[in-house]
């Protein structure tokens, strides 16, 4: 593995202690291979460091953590000019890791390790929001972002995804629908929303496939909107079978805008965004991904 590039992994600080990853990063060195380690501690940090993978020259900045952390490196990687741009490895230490798993990165820490150093690099979209703040995965509204948001974290570090369900079903005093207005190429909706979610990924919330059409390369971000029509039947309806609700509405457009005139907040990778108008559109092929050859997001 002498021959591999330098690399230079940006590990969330939660994953600071792990012991399997201290081991199967020395392993490498001792074979030859170049890579930085810097941790993580608060905002900012992540693009202070893509600063200096881009000083130390290296070919990858791998994301050591959940889809926030993803999230976070990306951003940060498409403010560098496109000659000298890292590629984004990715090393799925979260909770969910909607991405990594949507995207057939490999559960087992070394695998992921080797394909984010090692892997094809390849053209990938990225969702900018407000012509400021980023998605790599998905924008998601309403009922599910009030849970995630508020699920707390030691119940995310004892159960994982599960987590987010089970938060759900005793705050059930949560579940209120948005007022909005949401326009496309070729779509307008306006309504009582439930949950929105807008992806260029395919799944969040720990594992909800909320745009199961989705794909990274294809220019396009993927709609789907659950009314809030008969509230609870509607709810449980497009839980369980998705496909055959009359309440759910699916779109496609290169960007969307939503209006909101009472506000909501959008979970963006982990990320919220509060306001009363979002306007997402896509940055076709920005980011270079090091993904698995079968990646299913690639079409």
């Amino acid at each position: 593995m002498a021959t591999y590039p330098a690399s230079l992994l940006i590990l969330n600080g939660k994953g600071a202690g792990n012991d399997l990853l201290r081991q199967a990063i020395t392993l490498l060195r001792e074979e030859g291979v170049v890579i930085h380690v810097r941790v993580t501690w608060e905002k900012g940090d992540a693009a202070r460091y893509i600063d200096e993978a881009c000083a130390l020259g290296v070919e990858t900045v791998i994301a050591g953590g959940g889809d926030g952390t993803i999230n976070e490196v990306a951003t940060g990687l498409i403010t560098v000019p496109e000659a000298r741009r890292p590629a984004l490895g990715i090393l799925p230490l979260g909770t969910a890791n909607d991405f990594a798993t949507s995207a057939g990165v490999p559960e087992s820490l070394d695998k992921a390790l080797q394909l984010a150093i090692a892997g094809k690099a390849t053209a990938m979209d990225i969702a900018r929001v407000n012509d400021k703040t980023c998605f790599i995965n998905m924008a998601t509204g309403g009922f599910g972002t009030r849970i995630t948001s508020e699920t707390p974290e030691k119940l995310k570090d004892a159960l994982g995804g599960v987590s987010y369900l089970l938060h759900g079903l005793v705050r059930m005093d949560l579940l209120k629908p948005d007022s909005c207005e949401i326009t496309g190429e070729n779509f307008n909706w306006q309504g009582n929303a439930l949950v929105i979610g807008i992806g260029n990924g395919r799944q969040a919330g720990g594992g909800q496939q909320l745009c199961p059409e989705a794909l990274i390369n294809d220019g396009q971000l993927q709609l789907r909107i659950f009314t809030s029509d008969e509230l609870l039947p509607a709810l449980f309806t497009t839980l369980t079978h998705p496909e055959e609700s009359p309440n759910v509405i699916d779109s496609q457009s290169a960007w969307f805008e939503v209006n909101a005139p009472h506000g909501m907040t959008f979970n963006l990778d982990g990320e919220p965004l509060s306001g009363t108008h979002f306007r997402m559109s896509l940055l076709p092929g920005a980011l270079k991904c090091r993904l698995p050859p079968d990646c299913p997001l690639l079409r």
